[in-house]
């Protein structure tokens, strides 16, 4: 059994994982996620076999007590092969770091990772309730607003203004004339200005659903297009309908749509 210890965000351990679970099915391994064994209740893989709580502190002690060997992919530089023999050598094995990584194998058990990621029956009722309210048959633009730890993170260089994310928009919408658009604006800043959203796109129904990050996730992977910063969420989101999906690099800069494929290899 290879124990994956994750790291970061919600995400980022979703990926992750998924890296590693890729690598399990091609050589003929069993997976467990210790993160979604008790965090982050949104998803079937929370609901299946060794995820629970009792099965996570038991390998975390395990692992600390030296009682299972593990394989740290924690540096770019890291000894891949190295790493990847103990991994094949050993019964069990906690595998843990950002730089584990077979893209080629992840995108070949993708459906798989989707299915194992799959919304939770419940999570899908709250969020069905929601897009029941909304306009049908509009277009559906996903906004996902990230603040908090942008303002340090690369120095600072994703953290933009509402004026900004405002002008994006109104990008997309000169790209969309004559069609009815709907506006879903998830995010982490709390002193969010909706009124200057509302107040910007009158023709549009613009929508906070201000839920838990599983039904935010949820929401913005039921749109057609999405928007935001360079990030893991939305770019899991991207995945699970192949939404095209436009990384704000540059608050200046048209908008240019890329696809999961071509995007999650450029996450760092």
């Amino acid at each position: 059994m290879i124990f994956v210890r994750d790291k970061g965000r919600m995400c980022n351990n979703l990926l992750q994982y998924g890296h590693v679970y890729a690598w399990g099915r091609e050589h003929g391994r069993q997976t467990m996620s210790m993160r979604f064994a008790y965090k982050y209740p949104y998803f079937h893989i929370c609901h299946t076999r060794w995820h629970n709580f009792p099965t996570y502190a038991a390998v975390k002690w395990a692992a600390k007590l030296g009682l299972l060997p593990v394989a740290s992919f924690d540096r770019p530089d890291a000894d891949s092969d190295r790493l990847e023999a103990l991994m094949l050598d050993s019964r069990h094995i906690v595998v843990e770091g950002w730089q584990a990584r077979w893209y080629d194998l992840f995108l070949k058990y993708k459906e798989e990772i989707l299915q194992l990621f799959a919304f939770d029956t419940r999570l899908l009722q709250t969020t069905g309730r929601l897009l029941d309210s909304l306009q049908p048959h509009a277009v559906r633009l996903g906004l996902h607003i990230r603040r908090g730890d942008y303002a340090r993170w690369h120095g600072g260089r994703f953290f933009f203004t509402d004026r900004q994310y405002i002008a994006q928009v109104r990008q997309f919408l000169a790209l969309h004339k004559g069609e009815q658009v709907q506006l879903l604006i998830c995010g982490n800043d709390p002193t969010l200005d909706e009124d200057a959203y509302r107040q910007a796109f009158p023709q549009c129904q613009v929508v906070f659903p201000k839920g838990n990050p599983g039904e935010d996730l949820c929401l913005l992977s039921q749109c057609h297009w999405l928007m935001g910063p360079p990030s893991t969420f939305t770019l899991v989101a991207a995945m699970y309908r192949d939404t095209p999906l436009c990384w704000i690099e540059n608050a200046e800069a048209p908008l240019a749509f890329s696809r999961f494929d071509q995007l999650f290899t450029q996450i760092k």
